[in-house]
């Protein structure tokens, strides 16, 4: 009607339908990014099976997977060629809708709560939510059973049978069940938001998370609206057919980046830290590897977790043996010094190390064989190796404490103060 009209130049404007059927995300898509969503997921959750939480994320982006595989129109062709009953694919995508909306509500119920809080009303509402649920998911078999549905429809199921008698109730009853789930679990999610004390990375995710619930609701609204205009004698199937896939399939590329950020950003976050603490080793790795006149043999497939326990391990044995040749009345000496040049005591108390570990290379170059000091506490210099190897990245500030050193007298402050 609406082809035939603008043909006939009747209708005139701009055709939305047109315009919005230009738009469109292949279905494919978020089943890829929900797939690696839960690829991410998976060693976590294999390590931490026991954790009912970690199983919840895993069964909930599963879920999700298989929405989006069988609301492909091409699987929903296939599902009912298979079955060789016509549009039984529709009562199979409504149930795994309603089933992941109400995973999602048992997910941020339990996550938000903890597993600590085993409150009665927490109990009480997770029980409610698995039994109303299913419940939807047995009416709407039961309605499709009832209900006349003859000719096949893979795009436009929603509103081609919005008036047929128990398919209307069929329709009406996923969607509105799927928008209560929506509107619960935005809500607590963003008065979760709003909590103090959150993980930087947990908040950003939860943010993605409730964007993507609320294009759930976009999902929801266009929907109803073009299910209401069949209702009432109105054309809207454009929203249903044009607008409200690309906006569900949006909605789940956000919600899995919900899930995927705590956990990437977490990692990515640990992985710069163990790299930044490998890098801060290099001054003193090199010092000890001209004393050793070796260092740590490369691995190609070394972690760099690996990496960091290496050099760390190579350092502090190479320390022990430099032990004999410190000087422990420089040493105190040099934290005096690096106190008098304005130095607050923890920067103090590396350079001073710094000061006493250059000294100690220079020795054993010297006399290598020369008997040093057997009472030497090496605690202090080898649990500090990284404000050690820090201070070693300063050289004129080592000559200033070593020039004020060996001009002064040795302090008598204690070198842990």
């Amino acid at each position: 009607m609406r082809q035939a009209l603008a043909a006939s130049g009747t209708l005139a404007g701009p055709d939305p339908a047109g315009f919005v059927g230009g738009f469109s995300i292949s279905f494919w898509i978020p089943t890829a990014v929900l797939a690696a969503a839960l690829t991410i997921k998976l060693p976590t959750i294999l390590r931490l099976w026991r954790d009912p939480l970690l199983r919840a994320v895993g069964g909930l982006l599963l879920l999700a997977c298989a929405v989006f595989v069988f609301v492909a129109p091409s699987t929903i062709a296939w599902t009912n060629r298979v079955t060789g009953v016509p549009n039984i694919s529709a009562p199979w995508c409504y149930s795994l809708i309603t089933a992941f909306c109400g995973s999602c509500l048992l997910l941020i119920i339990a996550w938000r709560n903890g597993l600590s809080d085993r409150s009665a009303a927490t109990r009480r509402a997770m029980r409610w939510v698995v039994s109303v649920y299913s419940s939807v998911i047995v009416a709407l078999w039961v309605l499709f059973a009832l209900a006349d549905a003859p000719v096949e429809r893979v795009r436009d199921l929603d509103t081609y049978y919005a008036t047929t008698p128990f398919m209307r109730e069929e329709i009406l009853l996923y969607l509105l069940a799927h928008t209560v789930a929506v509107l619960i679990t935005s809500w607590l999610i963003w008065n979760w938001v709003r909590t103090d004390g959150l993980d930087a990375w947990l908040r950003w995710g939860l943010k993605f998370l409730g964007v993507g619930y609320a294009l759930n609701l976009v999902f929801d609204a266009v929907k109803l609206t073009a299910v209401v205009a069949r209702w009432t004698g109105h054309d809207l199937d454009w929203l249903s057919t044009d607008l409200a896939p690309p906006v569900a399939c949006l909605s789940a590329i956000v919600i899995a980046l919900g899930f995927i950020l705590p956990h990437a950003g977490q990692y990515l976050h640990d992985r710069r830290l163990v790299r930044a603490a490998h890098r801060e080793l290099r001054p003193l790795y090199q010092l000890m590897r001209s004393v050793s006149g070796s260092g740590v043999p490369f691995v190609l497939r070394s972690t760099p977790e690996l990496r960091l326990i290496r050099r760390e391990t190579f350092i502090r044995d190479v320390l022990l043996g430099l032990a004999r040749h410190i000087d422990e009345r420089r040493r105190h000496a040099a934290y005096g010094a690096a106190l008098a040049l304005g130095f607050p005591p923890d920067r103090a108390k590396a350079l001073a190390a710094a000061v006493a570990i250059v000294d100690a290379v220079e020795s054993g170059r010297r006399s290598p064989e020369l008997p040093g000091d057997d009472d030497v506490d090496t605690a202090d210099l080898l649990r500090e190796i990284g404000a050690t190897s820090r201070a070693l990245r300063r050289p004129h500030e080592i000559e200033a404490v070593r020039a004020r050193a060996a001009t002064a007298p040795a302090e008598s402050v204690p070198v842990d103060e």
